[in-house]
């Protein structure tokens, strides 16, 4: 009874994760390799071939297409079989509308309940940003701003936007890589990025809204301007 006691009075004991399923690892590795270019758009997936390089059986091969199909990473196209879908405008110009109503939303939200170390939280996620962009790498730097907004996400304490936007940025990372390719800075996003944040430790409520809503704006017009040029 006494230990009994003792871990429910909350003694410090490390909690177990839960491992991934080979279906979670398998969609993970796909969506990564859609989103970094590394699988383009019309990119053919065959079930044979990703098993033998994922060293996997066909099964979790199978069932990680039919999330990618279901989340609209990929599609199918008759005997060509199931490749990667195009970057769609306007599915991204969808997207942009969704996060010019939520992402505000989430600002005001962590205005009134940010936590008592968001100073230092802020100080280390902008310190990771400016080595991500001054590193040239565009995964670095599209892993370092989907940290920054979910930071926000954290702090204004709402699983539901929280997983929302998960899903969408899951998108967002393909266009970003393109964007970031096609030698499009990212440097001035920081600098927005700076201002939310001194806006939201200044107590100035209104001030970080519209800091966000013009940084959307903005990174809207980047978005949409890559992804509607021609390409050869």
């Amino acid at each position: 009874m006494r230990n009994t006691k003792r871990l429910a009075e909350g003694a410090k004991m490390r909690q177990i994760q839960p491992k991934k399923t080979l279906v979670e690892q398998t969609y993970e590795t796909l969506v990564d390799a859609i989103c970094s270019g590394e699988l383009p758009p019309g990119e053919r997936l065959a079930q044979e071939e990703i098993a033998t390089r994922l060293n996997v059986s066909r099964q979790p091969v199978n069932n990680a297409l039919a999330m990618l199909k279901s989340n609209g990473f990929v599609e199918e196209t008759g005997r060509r079989g199931v490749v990667v879908s195009e970057i769609s405008p306007d599915q991204f110009r969808a997207i942009y509308e969704f996060r010019t109503a939520v992402e505000p939303f989430a600002v005001r939200l962590a205005a009134e309940r940010l936590p008592a170390d968001a100073a230092r939280q802020a100080e280390k996620i902008m310190k990771d940003g400016k080595a991500a962009f001054f590193s040239g790498s565009a995964k670095a730097q599209v892993e370092a701003d989907i940290a920054f907004h979910e930071m926000l996400y954290h702090w204004a304490g709402n699983a539901i936007i929280l997983s929302t936007m998960r899903m969408n940025w899951q998108h967002i990372r393909r266009a970003m890589n393109l964007v970031i390719r096609e030698g499009v800075t990212a440097e001035t996003s920081w600098q927005e990025h700076n201002h939310i944040v001194d806006a939201l430790m200044r107590g100035d409520v209104a001030q970080a809204v519209a800091e966000m809503e013009g940084h959307i704006v903005r990174a809207q017009a980047k978005t949409m301007e890559a992804l509607e040029r021609p390409r050869p």
